[in-house]
């Protein structure tokens, strides 16, 4: 997938300069990779309030899924800017969370943009605590910790964006933007998953992350054993595992705020 298939319908002038910068991380220094990264949200915002400055205020209701999905955006999106600034990320696979938190960024912009476009007020930015209260040791200086909660959040951003998906039906252009964003987090969950030796789907309900941390990130895979589909069970044209493996499973609202609620303050 391009970044401008990503990015679908905004403005090709400013996602050719935002895609240019983006490649800057990866040719240059830490400082002009830094710097280009600090001026992507910038040139995002102006890309989606051209894209939703249409002058219709957007229901209450999905003003609702936009703010929830922006407060895990921010978290995301600030998990990945704080593993970067931290210097845990192996040397070998600092492209690759390079990539994922520009995204972030790029999501964080876009979902801001369309709130204030649609007449409503982005929530503000929480304060969070990545260790979840001392359950998990310090993921900016343990690298396993970090790309396990690195796994655990992007699996229940794929979730959360599918549970919310129904909310979104009766805005074409919010439920396209939601589908975008929804495939590009599957994208990263896949990535991710491989950097620590899983595969790049999830097979039943298994966390694959081992321990203490496993059980405490639990409910992120809890319901993925399931294999009906409608009334068909998948099941009986594979094994199981592969017929839970073939479908995502939607997250409600609260149980994603469940399962993100211990890592904000």
């Amino acid at each position: 997938m391009t970044d401008k298939t990503i990015f679908g319908a905004l403005d090709p002038e400013l996602v050719q300069r935002v895609v240019s910068r983006r490649g800057a991380v990866g040719q240059t220094g830490k400082l002009a990779g830094a710097l280009a990264i600090a001026s992507m949200p910038v040139a995002f915002g102006l890309m989606a309030k051209r894209a939703f400055a249409q002058g219709t205020a957007l229901p209450a209701a999905i003003i609702d899924v936009l703010n929830f999905a922006l407060t895990l955006e921010y978290l995301e999106d600030d998990f990945y800017q704080a593993g970067l600034n931290s210097g845990v990320i192996a040397s070998n696979d600092r492209p690759i969370f390079e990539t994922i938190s520009a995204h972030e960024t790029a999501h964080v912009a876009l979902l801001t943009a369309a709130i204030t476009g649609g007449g409503g007020t982005p929530d503000p930015k929480p304060t969070f605590d990545f260790t979840a209260g001392g359950t998990f040791p310090d993921p900016f200086v343990d690298y396993e910790t970090f790309k396990a909660l690195s796994q655990g959040f992007e699996d229940t951003g794929v979730r959360a964006y599918k549970g919310q998906a129904g909310a979104l039906m009766s805005n074409n252009a919010i439920l396209t933007t939601a589908l975008q964003i929804h495939s590009v987090e599957a994208r990263h969950a896949s990535a991710v998953r491989r950097l620590r030796g899983q595969n790049g789907w999830i097979t039943g309900n298994l966390s694959g992350i081992p321990g203490a941390a496993g059980t405490a990130v639990q409910p992120i895979y809890n319901g993925e054993e399931n294999t009906m589909q409608g009334t068909v069970n998948t099941a009986t044209f594979a094994t199981v595992a592969s017929a839970s493996e073939a479908f995502d499973e939607p997250l409600t609202m609260v149980q994603v705020l469940d399962i993100v609620g211990p890592f904000i303050v």
